[in-house]
């Protein structure tokens, strides 16, 4: 699956952005789609993920902020970020995971990351 990921940019602490992917590839609607980022100086860390049933799952640093949601053809993603906080300031990485689950261990296909920066 070939992953691309959109939407990054300058945002105050408070605000709101909405990152986008697409997938496409043969099989790319019955994968399981995600968000990592990574931080300068930091690991890559996984954010929030959609099974192919649409069963969602979230980091604790986002929950109750961030909502993931797939396209009705499920062949993209969007990550709806509200209440911004300045430590959400990473590159932010589309993922595929072609088992469907979800499960962070098996997210195996990347996009190249768009960048959040967020504003205190």
């Amino acid at each position: 699956v070939q992953l691309q990921a959109s939407g990054g940019g300058l945002v105050q602490a408070g605000g709101s952005q909405r990152l986008s992917c697409a997938a496409s590839g043969r099989t790319s609607s019955s994968y399981a789609l995600g968000w990592f980022r990574q931080a300068p100086g930091k690991e890559r860390e996984f954010v929030a993920a959609i099974s192919w049933s649409g069963v969602t799952s979230y980091a604790d640093s986002v929950k109750g902020r961030f909502i993931i949601s797939r396209d009705i053809a499920r062949r993209g993603v969007y990550l709806q970020m509200d209440k911004l906080k300045a430590e959400d300031t990473a590159v932010y990485y589309c993922a595929g995971d072609p088992t469907g689950s979800g499960k962070i261990d098996n997210f195996n296909s990347w996009g190249q990351g768009t960048q959040v920066t967020v504003s205190s």
